[in-house]
C-alpha cells in the first residue's frame, strides 16, 4: 500500500490520475489518511467529491468499497444480512445425521434439549452476506470506503455509521463484534440537501468543496478531455460560470462542463474551426442544463444581453449607455409606472459586448478545483 508524507506529495499523485486539487484541499486529505480519520466532504453536486475517493483508491493502491446512500437504506443493505438459502442448504445436509442422533432420544423433551445444546454453525461469518460497511471492516487488505451522498439517508442510518466511523468495528448480535482487520480510508460525501447530525460530524474531519476557479476548471477540463483545446475549454468554462450566477434549479457541474467542452469540440470539427460559441450555444445548453425551465431562463437572459450588446455607432461619445430596448413610440412619461408592460431588459447592467456574454462573472463560491465528476 502507498502512503504519503505531505499534502503536496499527495496532490502530485492525484494529478497523475487527472484529479486536480489545490494545496489546501490536498493537505486536508493527507491529514485524513495520516490520522486515519473519516473525511466528510460537503458541497454542491458535481464538484468532484465522489471522484476524490476513486482517485485516492488509485493512488493508494487500494480497493474502492462504495456504499451509495438513498432514502430507505437500512442495515441489511449497508452492513450485512444472513444468507438464508445457504443456511437452509446446510440444515438439509445435516438432516440425516441429526435424525440418526435423535433416534437415541425417545423422549421429545430430551431430544429438544439435545438440539438446543448443539452449535450447527448457522450464525457464523461463513453465512454472512456482507454489505459495503462490513466488507470494509472484514477486508484483510486496506480499502477506501466511500459513503456517497450520506445526506440522502435518514438520521437512523447516520446512527448506524457511528460505530464504524469512531471505533472501526461492527457489532452483530448473533456473533459478536468484528474489529477492522486493516485501517480503511473513509470518505463521506454530502450534497447539502439536509443538515447532518453533530454526532456524525464530530467523528470526521470536514471540508467544504465548492466550484473551482476559472483557471483550475480549465485545467480540469483539458486534463479530463485532452482532445479539447485551451480556447474551447476557456469559452465553455466562462459560459458555465455565467450560468452559475443565474437562479437555476441546477447549476452546471464540472462533469457537465467537460461534456459541453467535448460537444463543442465535435461541433467545431464538423462545422469548421471558425464556428463561434454563440452559434452552438443553444446546443451546448443540452449538456450544461437538465431542466426546461432553466434552459428557457438562460436563453432569455443571454439573448437579452446580446441584444443590448449591439454597438450604437450613431450615439455621440458622451451619450450614456443604453440600458433598455424601447418597443413602442409612446412617450414613457405618459405611462403610469404601475401599467408599463414588461420588456426583456437588463436595465441594471451597462451595455455589454457579445463576447462578454460568455466571459466568467465569478462562480458560486471560492471553492477549490477538484475532480471532474461528481
Amino acid at each position: 500500500m502507498t502512503s504519503f508524507t505531505s499534502g503536496p506529495e499527495l496532490a502530485d499523485a492525484l494529478r497523475r490520475h487527472d484529479y486536480i486539487a489545490d494545496d489546501e484541499f490536498a493537505v486536508v486529505v493527507h491529514l485524513a489518511t495520516a490520522l486515519e480519520r473519516p473525511l466528510l466532504l460537503e458541497g454542491p453536486a458535481g464538484v468532484g467529491k465522489t471522484e476524490l475517493a476513486k482517485a485516492l483508491a488509485a493512488v493508494g493502491g487500494r480497493k474502492l468499497v462504495r456504499l451509495q446512500c438513498y432514502e430507505g437504506l437500512d442495515d441489511s443493505r449497508a452492513l450485512y444480512e444472513w444468507d438464508y438459502a445457504k443456511q437452509l442448504l446446510h440444515v438439509q445436509m445435516l438432516r440425516d445425521r441429526i435424525g440418526e442422533q435423535l433416534a437415541a432420544y425417545p423422549d421429545v423433551a430430551e431430544a429438544s434439549r439435545f438440539l438446543a445444546a448443539q452449535d450447527f454453525g448457522l450464525y457464523s461469518e461463513n453465512f454472512l452476506a456482507v454489505r459495503p460497511l462490513l466488507e470494509a471492516i472484514l477486508s484483510p487488505e486496506p480499502v477506501v470506503l466511500l459513503v456517497d451522498e450520506v445526506d440522502r439517508t435518514e438520521e437512523s442510518m447516520e446512527a448506524l455509521l457511528l460505530e464504524v466511523l469512531a471505533e472501526r468495528q461492527v457489532t452483530i448480535p448473533e456473533v459478536g463484534t468484528f474489529t477492522a482487520r486493516s485501517a480503511p480510508w473513509v470518505i463521506l460525501t454530502s450534497n447539502d440537501t439536509r443538515e447532518l447530525s453533530p454526532a456524525l460530524k464530530r467523528r470526521c474531519l470536514h471540508y467544504h468543496v465548492g466550484y473551482p476557479t476559472p483557471e483550475r476548471e480549465r485545467e480540469i477540463v483539458t486534463a479530463r478531455a485532452p482532445e479539447v483545446d485551451t480556447v474551447t475549454a476557456g469559452e465553455v468554462v466562462d459560459l458555465a460560470r455565467t450560468l452559475r450566477e443565474l437562479p437555476l434549479r441546477k447549476s452546471p457541474s464540472i462533469s457537465e462542463v467537460i461534456d459541453a467542452a467535448r460537444a463543442a469540440t465535435v461541433l467545431r470539427r464538423g462545422g469548421g474551426d471558425h464556428t463561434s460559441l454563440r452559434q452552438i450555444r443553444d446546443i451546448l445548453l443540452a449538456a450544461l442544463l437538465k431542466y426546461t425551465g432553466d434552459a428557457d431562463l438562460v436563453r432569455a437572459r443571454l439573448d437579452g444581453d446580446t441584444a443590448l450588446a449591439a454597438p450604437t455607432t450613431t450615439a455621440p461619445a458622451t451619450t450614456a449607455p443604453r440600458t433598455t430596448v424601447a418597443t413602442t413610440t409612446a412617450p414613457t412619461t405618459t405611462e403610469p409606472a404601475g401599467e408599463r408592460p414588461e420588456r426583456a431588459t437588463v436595465a441594471s447592467r451597462p451595455a455589454n459586448t457579445t463576447t462578454a456574454v460568455f466571459r466568467g462573472r465569478g462562480g458560486g463560491g471560492s471553492g477549490v478545483g477538484v475532480g471532474a465528476r461528481r
